[in-house]
């Protein structure tokens, strides 16, 4: 099959067919397989931009001409399939990702399989307190890459954020501090006239029951992340965002019931 093209030697013991993945190919030439950031591409998961580099995973003493990555703690497994799996990608990409980058590409691992935080880390295998803290800054509820980056620098910012609130006459939100909305959207968003007519509505009806909004583009949050949080504080450090009124504490409280998310509940703090 070799001598007539239909395999590829890739190297001893391992072929590649005619239709083959060339980035996987290439990590097993040289030595290794398709891990990390590449092997979660390769799986579909979304990662942020800027990562384009072929991360690639061996087993003990094999070499090649291109970097391997590592995991933070543990052995280094033994390769077998030509690219990782999910969890074992994760793992390894803790040490090449950025923090809030690891945490959303999880997040969007656990909302599509509705596997638990525990599940992932079992599939790991030994993991140490770096990934395991990491892991437990997750949150499925997020709905997009853009949200749970937001959500992750937020809370580092000190910010009390309440996930997925739900908001009466309007649905579901991204993120709330307080009465102000954060609507993060993605590359894709307002792919069609409906989605751009539908948010819009959804913005005016907000304003009117007396939540604010602040709607964050792709780009405000990838690539304008300082002036974007400026703008936030300009709005909470004039306490702008906070249900001062009885209306606006009633209307806060409502959509605290209706999320009736465990782990949303505020501190009193967030009013």
């Amino acid at each position: 099959m070799v001598e007539n093209g239909t395999l590829t030697r890739l190297r001893p013991g391992w072929f590649a067919l005619g239709a083959h993945d060339l980035r996987a190919a290439t990590a097993v030439r040289d030595g290794g397989v398709l891990g990390c950031v590449s092997a979660l591409q390769f799986h579909g998961l979304w990662v942020p931009p800027g990562h384009t580099a072929l991360h690639l995973r061996r087993s003990p003493k094999m070499t090649g001409k291109n970097t391997a990555c590592r995991p933070f703690q543990g052995p280094v497994r033994s390769t077998v399939d030509a690219v990782d799996s999910i969890p074992i990608a994760l793992k390894y990409a803790a040490h090449c990702l950025e923090s809030d980058e690891w945490i959303a590409v999880c997040d969007s691992y656990l909302n599509s399989t509705g596997e638990s935080v525990e599940d992932l880390l079992a599939q790991m295998g030994a993991v140490g307190p770096t990934v395991r803290d990491l892991a437990y800054r997750t949150d499925p509820r997020a709905q997009s890459g853009t949200e749970s980056i937001t959500r992750v620098r937020l809370r580092a910012a000190h910010f009390t954020v309440v996930v997925q609130p739900r908001i009466a006459g309007i649905g579901w939100s991204d993120l709330r501090i307080g009465k102000l909305i954060l609507e993060c959207d993605s590359v894709l968003h307002h792919s069609s006239r409906e989605d751009y007519e539908r948010d819009h509505h959804r913005d005016r009806r907000a304003l009117l029951d007396g939540w604010l909004t602040m709607r964050l583009t792709y780009d405000d949050i990838l690539y304008d992340w300082p002036g974007t949080l400026a703008d936030i504080r300009a709005i909470t450090r004039a306490d702008r965002h906070r249900a001062r009124s009885v209306r606006d504490r009633a209307m806060v409280q409502r959509s605290l019931r209706e999320s009736d998310h465990e782990g949303n509940m505020p501190s009193w703090s967030d009013f």
